[in-house]
């Protein structure tokens, strides 16, 4: 591997994190996989994400994760040494991630055009619900509310019930990756002018880039798309499926050749000359989706997951059973692939935490160690970041703006 590179291809690049939960967090949790050095800075209290998910032991199963890589300090920000202190860092920073909400970073005075004073190569990452500009800008926005915003969340459920929610942060870790690749983009445009900027992210405008299909067909067609439940819109068959064993199979026949295949698969020729069926268009049609469902459901119920599987697969029809986390766990290929990465932990021996994605053939990205306890690199931050000495340290740990743990 290249030197300098040791650590992933974003090796060298100092990052800063006045973020909490979880967009902001998965950003740079993302810059420091690939290599990046990740300082945290959290409230006295801590990032609320210590607080979410599961404990072992009082141990936060998703900070040990989604912290990953990084490094924390507690500095109040309230206080004029926590801000010093927090100045200080970001003034060695390439790339600062914060996803308060509009303003909170100008009033405590370190808004982008303070700090590019003194780091004008600086690359502000500012993720928030509605964007640091417009008439919503100071509304306050998680993904679930921006989702509903962006017109996801009409698209998410089934037709006959009200609008659902995927029971995951789907809009955060979407913002999170944009955020990820405007950070990388604004430092590409640094190394030919020399100037940083600032990446404005909005949770509601990455919720609504999915969105990207139906904007065209409302402006010419006037289509305002309802709810598919588990198929997919203008196409079938393509949907979960019952088995004769009570699960769900996902059977995605979307090409014409893949239909013809899952035909004779069926023994069911005549499908072929149905006028409602022949093309993907035709398939598309509600009506015509309803029926092709019902068909290709009343055959699924006559076999197991495992055998339907195993069948569809030899037909060379894309399926799988849908996975829960146990049948994950179980599955080889996420182990093949080290999809359940085991790192270490002081508490607990270790936690099995989702890999690394996505993949680089001659840089790769990597876990080097578990999410810190909160503060647990104040001191060595401030000493080697900041050159501080003893006295300084001292003084520092002795004020409410910085808070040090106790080795």
């Amino acid at each position: 591997m290249p030197i300098g590179l040791e650590n992933g291809p974003l090796g060298g690049l100092k990052v800063i994190e006045i973020c909490s939960t979880i967009a902001g967090p998965a950003c740079a949790r993302l810059l420091a996989d690939f290599g990046a050095e990740v300082i945290k800075i959290e409230p006295p209290e801590g990032d609320p994400v210590r607080q979410m998910g599961q404990h072992v032991d009082n141990v936060s199963l998703y900070a040990a994760s989604i912290l990953r890589n990084k490094q924390s300090i507690v500095l109040d920000l309230k206080t004029p040494q926590g801000r010093d202190i927090a100045r200080a860092l970001i003034d060695r920073a390439d790339i600062l991630v914060e996803n308060n909400r509009p303003g909170v970073m100008e009033r405590l005075g370190l808004g982008y055009d303070t700090l590019s004073g003194s780091n004008p190569g600086l690359v502000m990452v500012r993720i928030s619900g509605y964007g640091q500009t417009g008439p919503y800008a100071d509304r306050p926005g998680y993904g679930a509310i921006c989702e509903a915003v962006g017109g996801v969340r009409h698209m998410t459920g089934d037709p006959d019930r009200p609008p659902a929610r995927v029971a995951l942060a789907t809009t955060d870790y979407l913002s999170s990756v944009y955020a990820a690749f405007g950070a990388m983009a604004a430092i590409r445009a640094r190394s030919v002018t020399g100037k940083g900027q600032v990446v404005d992210v909005a949770l509601y405008e990455a919720a609504f880039t999915q969105m990207e299909p139906i904007v065209p067909a409302h402006e010419k067609l006037g289509v305002v798309p309802m709810r598919e439940g588990s198929n997919l819109p203008s196409m079938a068959p393509n949907s979960s499926y019952p088995t004769a064993d009570g699960g769900w199979i996902l059977i995605a026949a979307n090409s014409q050749p893949t239909w013809r295949r899952l035909v004779a698969l069926m023994q069911q020729p005549s499908l072929l000359t149905d006028p409602r069926f022949e093309t993907i268009q035709a398939r598309g049609k509600p009506e015509n989706m309803r029926a092709i469902d019902a068909i290709v459901g009343e055959w699924t119920r006559q076999h197991t997951a495992q055998d339907l599987e195993e069948m569809l697969r030899q037909a060379e029809v894309p399926t799988s059973r849908v996975y829960t986390i146990r049948d994950i766990y179980a599955d080889p290929h996420f182990h093949a692939r080290d999809m359940l990465h085991q790192v270490p932990h002081p508490v607990l021996g270790h936690t099995t935490q989702s890999g690394v994605v996505p993949r680089l053939s001659g840089t790769p990205g990597r876990i080097r160690h578990t999410g810190p306890e909160l503060g647990a690199d104040g001191e060595q931050v401030l000493r080697q970041t900041l050159s501080l000495d003893d006295a300084s340290i001292r003084q520092l740990a002795a004020s409410d703006g910085v808070r040090l743990t106790q080795s």
